[in-house]
């Protein structure tokens, strides 16, 4: 499995008890929708390794405690700490109207209501406490908050994106 076909689930933080169980950091606003998982693919070393699961609960709503089969010590727990999980693309549930993916508008057109076209995501900045769209607009880098408020209309099948942008945050940029 190639990780251009997988999604990133999270991040193991640390180790739970002696016997090998790990607490996972995971990327998603839902972690109740991943305790049933059967496997997970573990990064190590620049590959994606699959572990099977033997059980899966939240931990203090945030995290997920997991026991993999294989891992039955603290030994081998503490050498997948800071590892990432990845589970296939399939796996993700579809979403419409405005919701989305940060991974699956990367290529879109973002369209202002005032401006007209603004350029094309190429990618989704979501390390700051608000993520942002990261767009190209000439030789230019222009920023904008994703915020459900700005967002009008998201179009898959033309692979644009209406918002409305505050007034003057586009000049800011150009």
């Amino acid at each position: 499995m190639d990780q251009k076909d997988c999604f990133f689930l999270g991040k193991i933080v640390k180790k739970f008890s002696f016997k090998g169980e790990l607490l996972v950091k995971l990327d998603s606003d839902a972690p109740g929708q991943f305790i049933k998982m059967e496997s997970v693919f573990v990064e190590i070393n620049n590959n994606l390794i699959p572990f099977f699961i033997k059980h899966a609960s939240l931990h203090k709503t945030e995290l997920l405690r997991v026991k993999f089969e294989d891992v039955t010590d603290e030994e081998a727990a503490q050498a997948l700490i800071g590892c990432n999980l990845y589970l296939p693309l399939n796996l993700l549930p579809r979403l419409t109207g405005n919701k989305f993916y940060y991974h699956e508008i990367i290529g879109f057109q973002i369209i202002d209501t005032q401006l007209g076209p603004i350029g094309t995501i190429h990618g989704v900045n979501d390390q700051t406490a608000q993520a942002l769209f990261e767009i190209t607009h000439k030789d230019k880098e222009i920023l904008i908050p994703i915020i459900d408020e700005f967002i009008h209309k998201v179009d898959r099948s033309t692979k644009t994106i209406e918002v409305t942008t505050p007034e003057g945050l586009i000049d800011l940029y150009i």
